[in-house]
């Protein structure tokens, strides 16, 4: 068993409800339970900025799912959420979206999968929700979650109540 960590965020239709009920969800993946997860963050949109504002949060999973098992899991369930990908818009609005973020202490050069996630040290919309429930943790080649989220700007980023 290993620890990932899993980014999700939605923008379109109702994204809260998407983002909690893909919470539900990971915890029902296939050797995969769900160990804590930060709350709802309201969200600027980043990269492409004209576009909703998102709904983000990060979980923590315990698997036994291999990372390219896990990714494809992830990607069958943001499916199920209604989620179209479009490969010529990059950074566009989404029904959900599920990032591996952190995959144990891998680091994983793939055609299909990149973790650490090579934005993850950059997104505040990540960095935030990361540090309310694991700021000691380490983000490799870059060093503490606690200490990344200090460079970041968290301008614009609130969390939900409930």
């Amino acid at each position: 068993m290993v620890e990932a960590w899993i980014g999700l965020g939605a923008n379109l239709g109702d994204a809260e409800g998407s983002v909690r009920g893909a919470l539900r969800a990971l915890d029902g993946l296939a050797d995969t339970t769900l160990l804590r997860a930060s709350s709802l963050y309201a969200t600027p949109a980043w990269g492409n900025e004209d576009q909703p504002p998102f709904v983000n949060a990060v979980a923590c999973v315990q698997t036994t799912l291999p990372p390219l098992a896990l990714l494809h899991a992830l990607l069958a369930l943001e499916q199920q959420f209604g989620r179209v990908r479009d490969p010529s818009l990059h950074w566009g609005p989404r029904m959900l979206d599920l990032d591996i973020l952190l995959y144990a202490d891998q680091v994983i050069d793939l055609a299909e999968l990149t973790v650490p996630h090579p934005f993850l040290h950059q997104r505040a919309f990540v960095l935030v929700p990361l540090a309310e429930v694991a700021p000691g943790l380490v983000l490799p080649g870059r060093g503490r979650v606690q200490d990344a989220v200090m460079q970041v700007d968290p301008c614009g980023i609130s969390r939900l109540e409930g």
